[in-house]
């Protein structure tokens, strides 16, 4: 799956399609690593008390594979926070991603343990 989502308002991503409009600053891929099926993801400003809708839809984002998410231009804020939910229902979140300067996230997880690495 190589999906490409388009953040629309402040913090609900939509997906659009392969032919984006102009993309914002806040751009990334997002990898699975975590050897499961990730089965919702949500993106949000770090300042948001809300995790707003799952980006992902009706898709899912199968280990090994990845998710482009984009940002409309308008958006100015950079740090973000992220939320996965595999499809066994557990979960696992980080905060404070500068997605101004971030251009790909890879999530882990490993005995009971979730990390993302960056760059």
């Amino acid at each position: 799956m190589n999906a490409l989502l388009k953040l629309a308002a402040p913090a609900a991503l939509l997906f659009v399609g392969s032919a984006a409009l102009s993309a914002g600053k806040q751009d990334f891929d997002l990898v699975n690593a975590t050897g499961y099926t990730i089965s919702e993801v949500y993106v949000a400003p770090s300042s948001s008390n809300e995790w707003e809708e799952d980006v992902m839809g009706r898709d899912i984002l199968e280990n090994g594979e990845t998710v482009t998410i984009e940002f409309a231009p308008r958006q100015k804020a950079c740090n973000y926070d992220i939320k996965v939910v595999w499809d066994d229902g557990d979960e696992a979140f980080w905060q404070g991603f500068d997605l101004c300067t971030v251009s790909q996230v890879t999530l882990h997880w490993d005995n009971g343990r979730a990390w993302a690495e960056y760059e």
